[in-house]
């Protein structure tokens, strides 16, 4: 089963989430406002994801919205504890499968070449 980390409401994640069900993927989608990834789980993406700067999308409304002095966390608990404040954060959607893959973001030739679809 694969896990698509969201939010409800975000166009990217509901595309993902179209794709998915076009090409008969099943998928279990997970809103990260309404459960928070655990501090674990997002240092887990940040490793996967090339660090924590790779996995926020810092043109977010969220992001530059924020003072000066939180775009600039010093350490990975200053990370873990903005992600968490901030789920919305994340760049969307992270999918992770069953084999441990993972992505982030979406586009119809990347959710091609992830799920092995010609």
């Amino acid at each position: 089963m694969t896990t698509l980390y969201g939010l409800k409401n975000c166009d990217t994640c509901k595309k993902a989430t179209k794709w998915l069900e076009r090409f008969g993927v099943p998928y279990a989608f997970v809103d990260y406002r309404d459960s928070k990834p655990s501090p674990e789980v997002l240092v887990e993406w940040a490793g996967k994801a090339g660090g924590f700067d790779a996995l926020v999308n810092k043109s977010s409304t969220t992001w530059r919205q924020l003072p000066d002095n939180r775009k600039a966390p010093g350490s990975e608990a200053e990370w873990k504890l903005l992600l968490r404040e901030h789920p919305q954060l994340v760049r969307r959607p992270v999918v992770v499968k069953d084999d441990g893959a993972f992505s982030q973001g979406f586009s119809d030739n990347g959710f091609k070449k992830l799920f092995g679809v010609g």
